[in-house]
């Protein structure tokens, strides 16, 4: 292999015990470097230093103890030297609907997935002003483009990008480089454990052809160490993600996060509820249409002209003539739809309806 800009160098990552970040230091270390690896489960940290071809130490810290990380980089600082790099690769996930997820749980993933990033910087950046390093945040496409059902996921890790283009700006006149990881589908136990829920499945598979691939984390990896030896202020796996920032407030696909939330229903239901779950929703039969109107004086005659009051009517959405045709979440056409995808009556009844006192 090549010489590379890390060989002999120490290099920090967070979440080491498994997945993406136990893939990470197998390929740093395999260019010659000096591997830390943080994480939760000390015996499987062990395990993998032990499987590195060069020096490597082992050290358990949560990400979102900053006394603990300040002991870890005392730590690392001492047996290894002074970092050259640091990778916040640790990260949780948590998927459902916002309004009946526990608020400890997303709490938690916010906790792990931002925070934890930046109690890992504060940790380690007097060590990588000293070596003029490189802070690599691990991100996702969910930083791009946020998804139903993931809205712990999808605010830490949009979070996590807004910190780093942050850090970015006050540590670069320093010497300091700050890059960002953007990721798909990964294969490693959180995107594992993420298929195993319908709504989640349903939401990768209703993807566009690439975007709902899964790609080796050996393959991910690889990428971004190479984004690791570069300096990159971005870094994509795969590569096409990069395709996403220019229409990322496009993201995702309206059809495709509808198909996935219609998946499950996740209003909440009284214990008693009948109704059929798997049924589409109902359409309003009547929407509350307000219209101006003059004001009539007390005694004699009206108020001047000047006066009016606002009225409030309930008119039948047939009469609106709605457009849009179907609902889109559900797919159902409104009451009175016409096979054309209109409502019957068109664009002159919604006139006279408006009308109507």
């Amino acid at each position: 292999m090549r010489s590379s800009p890390l060989d002999g160098r120490t290099v920090v990552v967070t979440g080491a015990a498994r997945g993406l970040g136990a893939a990470l230091a197998r390929e740093i270390a395999r260019r010659g470097a000096r591997v830390a690896l943080l994480g939760h489960e000390q015996a499987l940290l062990e395990a993998v230093a032990a499987s590195l071809p060069g020096p490597a130490l082992a050290v358990e810290a949560d990400v979102t103890d900053p006394d603990a990380l300040a002991a870890a980089a005392r730590t690392v600082r001492s047996r290894l030297g002074p970092p050259s790099a640091v990778v916040a690769n640790a990260g949780v996930a948590e998927g459902g609907p916002f309004l009946t997820s526990p608020p400890d749980a997303w709490s938690r993933v916010v906790d792990v997935n931002l925070t934890g990033s930046a109690h890992t910087a504060r940790a380690f950046l007097p060590d990588l002003l000293d070596t003029a390093g490189y802070f690599l945040q691990i991100a996702s496409l969910a930083s791009i483009g946020a998804a139903p059902l993931m809205s712990a996921y999808c605010a830490s890790k949009a979070g996590a990008e807004a910190f780093a283009h942050s850090l970015r700006a006050e540590v670069a006149h320093r010497g300091v480089g700050v890059g960002i990881g953007y990721l798909n589908w990964t294969d490693t136990d959180m995107i594992r454990d993420a298929d195993r829920h319908a709504v989640l499945r349903e939401l990768r598979v209703r993807m566009p052809a690439p975007a709902r691939r899964v790609y080796p984390v050996e393959t991910v990896a690889a990428r971004l160490v190479r984004g690791l030896e570069r300096r990159r202020t971005a870094v994509y796996a795969p590569a096409w993600l990069r395709l996403t920032q220019p229409v990322r407030a496009a993201l995702p696909p309206w059809c495709c996060a509808c198909r996935a939330a219609r998946c499950l229903d996740w209003r909440p239901h009284s214990p008693s509820s009948t109704r059929d779950r798997s049924a589409p929703a109902a359409w309003p039969t009547a929407a509350r249409v307000t219209r101006t109107e003059p004001a009539r004086g007390r005694g004699e005659g009206r108020a001047p002209r000047h006066c009016s009051r606002r009225v409030a009517t309930a008119v039948p959405l047939r009469a609106l003539g709605r457009p849009g045709g179907r609902c889109p979440v559900s797919g159902a056409k409104p009451p009175g739809a016409s096979p054309r995808g209109g409502v019957s009556g068109g664009p002159g009844q919604e006139r006279r309806a408006r009308r109507v006192p």
